[in-house]
């Protein structure tokens, strides 16, 4: 993660980037009724982030200009127990959009393999076989749990669901500034947890848990983006423009009727100018 700036703004100014969303609103919900009308195809896009990166806001922003009948956006909390009594990718296969829809998981089946990797005891909720304890948990387990979510994204993708995977990547200094806004800002109150600065305190573990999971589940099919996101206009900006790529190079159509339909078409149309 080092390697990447979490203010960077590739030299865009705020009003550029807001102009350049709203381009992105405008053409994504064009591309979006064509989605929906082709019925072929269907997006999933998978945010994650470490808590207060603007996972939220981004959806708000970024998707404000589609049709929300096509557009499916699940939150993914603490499993329940009927989700403990099925494989960790169950819950999220059920909540895969349909042809022609958008997904939205904000946090999604690779809580599996990050809360999990720092928070290991999580593991035993799920009553793996050969899974007794902590001491049982290997390397090769979380070799194995990377390769099911590849072969899910690899299965989904063959059958025409694009994905698109993107983190958020905000540094700790402006976390803890948007930590610090939550409490001091009234209206914001609601949105502060304690529990975030518990989990505030293990940054570098969920850090080399983002590595290692976004190095072993990017692929050419399915890829990782990973985002900057100290400042939320360039953020929202570089997900529009990623996503309108993206549906672009699907290229859905409205569909063409047979000949036959059309010539029904025009009678239908000489019946209705003739009604009344």
């Amino acid at each position: 993660m080092s390697d990447f700036d979490s203010a960077n703004t590739s030299g865009f100014t705020k009003k550029e980037g807001k102009q350049r969303l709203k381009d992105c609103q405008e053409e994504m919900g064009a591309l979006q009724e064509r989605l929906y009308a082709e019925d072929r195809h269907s997006l999933l896009i998978v945010f994650q982030a470490m808590d207060a990166a603007g996972k939220d806001s981004a959806i708000e922003h970024v998707m404000s200009g589609v049709n929300p009948q096509g557009c499916q956006v699940f939150n993914f909390k603490q499993p329940s127990r009927e989700e403990y009594e099925h494989d960790f990718l169950w819950r999220h296969y059920k909540a895969l959009p349909e042809r022609g829809r958008i997904g939205i998981h904000n946090r999604s089946h690779y809580e599996y393999a990050l809360v999990c990797k720092v928070h290991p005891e999580y593991l035993l909720n799920e009553r793996l076989p050969g899974i007794e304890s902590l001491a049982d948990i290997d390397p090769s387990f979380w070799e194995k749990r990377y390769e099911s979510i590849r072969d899910l994204e690899k299965h989904l993708t063959r059958n025409g669901t694009s994905i698109l995977k993107f983190f958020l990547h905000v540094s700790k200094e402006e976390q803890k500034n948007r930590f610090l806004g939550r409490i001091n800002e009234e209206q914001k109150n609601w949105k502060f947890s304690p529990g975030d600065l518990e989990e505030r305190a293990l940054w570098d573990d969920y850090l080399s848990a983002y590595e290692e999971v976004l190095n072993a589940t990017s692929t050419e099919d399915a890829p990782w983006y990973i985002i900057p996101a100290d400042k939320k206009w360039f953020a929202r900006m570089v997900i529009g423009k990623i996503i309108v790529s993206t549906l672009n190079k699907l290229n859905p159509q409205f569909p063409q009727l047979p000949d036959e339909e059309k010539r029904k078409l025009a009678q239908y149309k000489k019946r209705l100018e003739n009604d009344g």
